[in-house]
């Protein structure tokens, strides 16, 4: 990983965002996350395994969903047999370390809030299933539940709304919030939707999936929220 600090200069009228995610053949959640950052007037470059190096112009960080992370980061053992991406887990989290240290704007897409809250020291829940009472236990790109914002929360403040119809398609949630991290966001069980570092410009995770709701204002409104964040970031 170059650790270089990229040049802030805009490319045209538009910030870079790297996205992170697998080194796989389909990438259905940057295909999305492009989608949403094109709308909204950002170049969106993917970053995965493999092709490690970040652009030489960057102002944020998508890290995005996918596969559970391996429980060793948080202190605990995996289950028998569970297979995990070591080599993303080493590539994301140095890249929300190079967010830390050049104050970059970042938002982590549900498997990426996890992992923002374990890089501060938070830890998982490792099967939310047996523990659901009021929220669906099931896996749908469709909204299937709510989310209550808290008040005075910059979510809050990005979303316009206290409470949204959020889609679900995860079995692993925040539990202990990581260090000067705050939970902002719960759904109808109790368990954090959304984390965000207060002290930072712009450093927010969310457990659901923005990029799969595209034409859902509020949704829209996180991407754009970075956009403006990552412009900011080329200003100072």
């Amino acid at each position: 990983m170059n650790t270089t600090q990229p040049s802030k200069q805009l490319d045209g009228k538009r910030p870079v965002v790297v996205v992170t995610g697998p080194n796989k053949k389909w990438r259905f959640g940057w295909w999305a996350a492009r989608f949403q950052l094109w709308r909204v007037g950002v170049r969106a470059i993917y970053v995965c395994p493999g092709s490690e190096e970040h652009p030489e112009r960057l102002h944020g960080i998508i890290i995005g969903g996918g596969d559970d992370i391996d429980p060793k980061h948080y202190g605990t053992a995996g289950a028998a047999g569970a297979n995990y991406d070591a080599a993303r887990d080493t590539l994301e989290l140095k890249m929300i370390a190079l967010a830390e240290q050049w104050n970059l704007p970042i938002l982590g897409i549900c498997r990426g809030s996890q992992l923002i809250n374990v890089s501060r020291n938070g830890n998982l829940i490792g099967d939310l299933r047996p523990l659901r009472r009021k929220t669906p236990n099931r896996n749908s790109m469709r909204p299937i539940k709510y989310a209550n914002i808290l008040s005075g929360s910059q979510l809050e403040g990005v979303l316009h709304t206290a409470r949204l119809k959020i889609n679900s398609l995860h079995n692993h949630a925040v539990d202990t919030v990581g260090d000067n991290l705050m939970a902002v966001a719960h759904d109808e069980d109790g368990f954090i939707q959304a984390i965000e570092d207060p002290d930072k410009d712009f450093m927010l995770g969310v457990q659901w999936h923005p990029e799969y709701l595209p034409f859902r204002a509020p949704q829209t409104r996180l991407f754009n929220a970075l956009k403006q964040a990552a412009v900011a970031f080329s200003e100072r």
